[in-house]
Order: C-alpha cells, then sequence, then structure tokens
C-alpha cells in the first residue's frame, strides 16, 4: 500500500509537507501543493481515516458485548450507549 513516506519521496518534498497538503492546504505554496496532489493521485494514495484516528488517540469506535438482541432489555441497552455516545460527541 502507498504511504505518506512514499508521496514525499515522489513530490520532493517532506513528510511535514505532504501532511500540509492534506490537512491544511492553504498553508502550502500551490506550485509545491500542485506537485504534492499530483503525487497523490499518480500514487493513488488514499488517507487511511482509521490509521489517523489511532494517531490522534481518537478512533471513534465503541464496542457493546450483547448476550440476546432478541431480548427487549439488551436492545434498550444498546440503543442507550449509542444514544449516549452520540450526545458525547463520539
Amino acid at each position: 500500500s502507498v504511504g505518506i513516506k512514499d508521496v514525499a519521496r515522489v513530490a520532493g518534498v517532506s513528510v511535514g509537507t505532504v501532511s500540509n497538503v492534506i490537512n491544511r492546504p492553504d498553508s502550502v505554496g500551490p506550485d509545491t501543493r500542485a506537485r504534492v496532489l499530483s503525487a497523490i493521485d499518480r500514487l493513488g494514495y488514499v488517507r487511511s481515516e482509521s490509521a489517523r484516528q489511532l494517531r490522534a488517540g481518537r478512533s471513534r469506535i465503541m464496542g457493546l458485548l450483547v448476550l440476546d438482541m432478541g431480548n427487549p432489555f439488551f436492545v434498550d441497552v444498546a440503543r442507550g450507549a449509542e444514544r449516549a455516545a452520540r450526545e458525547a460527541g463520539l
């Protein structure tokens, strides 16, 4: 798979510059931005959202083990957990 280091190498820039093009494009000059975007397109780079979230320490993934989804009690528990997570911004 193609990573950000590969894009940086092909574009002739640092990994930080590639990151800036992806996350803060206005902070990079137009010529450099075009070179990086061209490398991204040429290599078929796709940003891994799950990897980004894990590095940031926020995966936004919640697990819930339910014994019997046929039991209305557990359905209510699952709905309550989902509602609480949504209200907490997860």
